[in-house]
């Protein structure tokens, strides 16, 4: 008995101990989501921003809980009288926004937890920091190398020839002369198959691609860096693309939204280097400039800018799908909770945006058939009451979930009409 109770201890003393760590776990990836959703726009860990850098923010403050009360209203900091709360309100001319009310006392310490965790990336080697490498593409050396041995090939057979023949003299049988290759009707039956086989696939595939375009990457008027503003800087997709989530298409923002930002942001001095898909390194102010003259906006008289004179960007499509296609963004992203980069890749790492997915039916079909509806707290579901009941009485696996097949994903008129 008392083997066991010591036994049942230690079991105890683990289960608490995981607990601890996963619950530690949760809390700095919440802290994460948190910290991105209402404080990234304003504050970045390595750099001031509209508000000071974050990292090493416990030592300036030196008291946890008046950081703390500063988050939740920095104006009842600044009148406890603490000298450094009094300093840094003036830091800016843009006030703290007041989260009071919003996060929670446990939301603000996974902020802070997060802010503390934090630490910088490593910096690249020397042999990166140059221009990003891609995989290249080996089609042309195994058609090369195919080549080669097709010629090796031949060549053995004729000196195999050559060697029989030598051979049948010095026996003293009669000598027949070789075919030559290109006389050889085996030889020719043979290639003809080849090519008949090749060209065959090749057609079939290049038809089945026909419309479509991966990989497709135009050269855009404007060198945009998905990678500077929704990866380095954090904008959100739907401050640009706010379509997406409320109609049918994405949307292209105007440049009247470009210039909400680049009013202010005249020259690129501190992000990472910019390339393009050649490789080429992209000057970034120069691109902005560019901006500026589709604006009609003049840095040096900014107060006498007219945004009703600002031309459109002629901004050369990318994804394109055949007119008897429908596909409605908002229902994807709002309705089914689908991430950007499903479709799109991870698009916050590009540069240049290229078309990631191969947009075919089999692609969209598969999707459908895999992805698990989110039926919890989505209103948009609230019509499939017999899912709901089936879930809760367990007649579905939870775990199995509904997929976008099961209510109708797959049926023909769901995207044609």
């Amino acid at each position: 008995m008392t083997t066991f109770r010591r036994i049942s201890r230690i079991l105890a003393a683990g289960i608490f101990f995981l607990s601890i760590s996963f619950a530690n776990k949760v809390t700095a990836q919440d802290g994460k989501a948190l910290f991105n959703a209402n404080c990234a726009s304003c504050h970045k860990m390595d750099k001031d921003l509209t508000g000071p850098a974050l990292m090493g923010v416990h030592d300036r403050w030196n008291n946890d809980k008046l950081l703390a009360l500063w988050i939740k209203n920095w104006n009842k900091a600044v009148a406890s009288g603490d000298a450094y709360a009094v300093k840094i309100k003036d830091w800016s001319p843009s006030s703290m926004t007041v989260f009071e009310g919003t996060l929670s006392d446990a939301q603000i310490d996974a902020i802070l937890g997060y802010i503390k965790a934090w630490k910088p990336e490593a910096k690249p080697t020397a042999a990166a920091a140059g221009a990003p490498a891609e995989e290249g593409d080996n089609t042309l050396l195994f058609g090369i190398l195919t080549l080669i041995l097709a010629v090796i090939s031949f060549t053995l057979l004729q000196v195999n020839a050559s060697l029989k023949k030598m051979a049948d003299e010095k026996a003293g049988e009669p000598v027949v002369e070789p075919v030559p290759f290109w006389r050889n009707k085996a030889y020719i039956a043979t290639l003809t198959v080849i090519l008949f086989c090749v060209g065959g696939y090749l057609t079939s595939k290049g038809a089945m691609a026909l419309g479509r375009s991966k990989d497709y990457t135009p050269t855009q008027p404007i060198f945009y860096s998905h990678k500077v503003h929704a990866g380095a800087n954090q904008v959100n997709c739907l401050y640009c693309h706010g379509g997406a989530e409320q109609g049918k298409h994405a949307n292209i923002p105007s440049v009247n939204v470009c210039m909400n930002c680049h009013k202010a942001i005249n020259e690129y001095v501190k992000g990472p280097k910019l390339y393009d898909e050649d490789g080429n390194e992209v000057d970034g102010t120069a691109e902005i400039q560019k901006l500026y003259k589709y604006a009609g906006f003049d840095p040096a008289n900014a107060a006498a800018w007219d945004p009703s004179k600002a031309k459109p960007i002629e901004w050369v499509k990318i994804h394109n799908l055949p007119d008897h296609v429908y596909f409605n963004h908002s229902q994807h992203v709002k309705a089914g909770k689908v991430a950007c980069q499903t479709c799109h890749g991870e698009i916050q790492k590009m540069d240049e945006v290229k078309q990631f997915s191969d947009l075919s039916m089999g692609w969209c079909i598969n999707c459908h058939r895999e992805t698990k509806v989110q039926f919890k707290d989505n209103g948009f579901y609230s019509i499939y009451e017999k899912y709901h009941n089936d879930l809760k009485s367990g007649k579905i696996d939870s775990t199995k979930g509904i997929t976008v097949e099961k209510i109708g994903g797959t049926e023909c008129q769901k995207c044609h009409y």
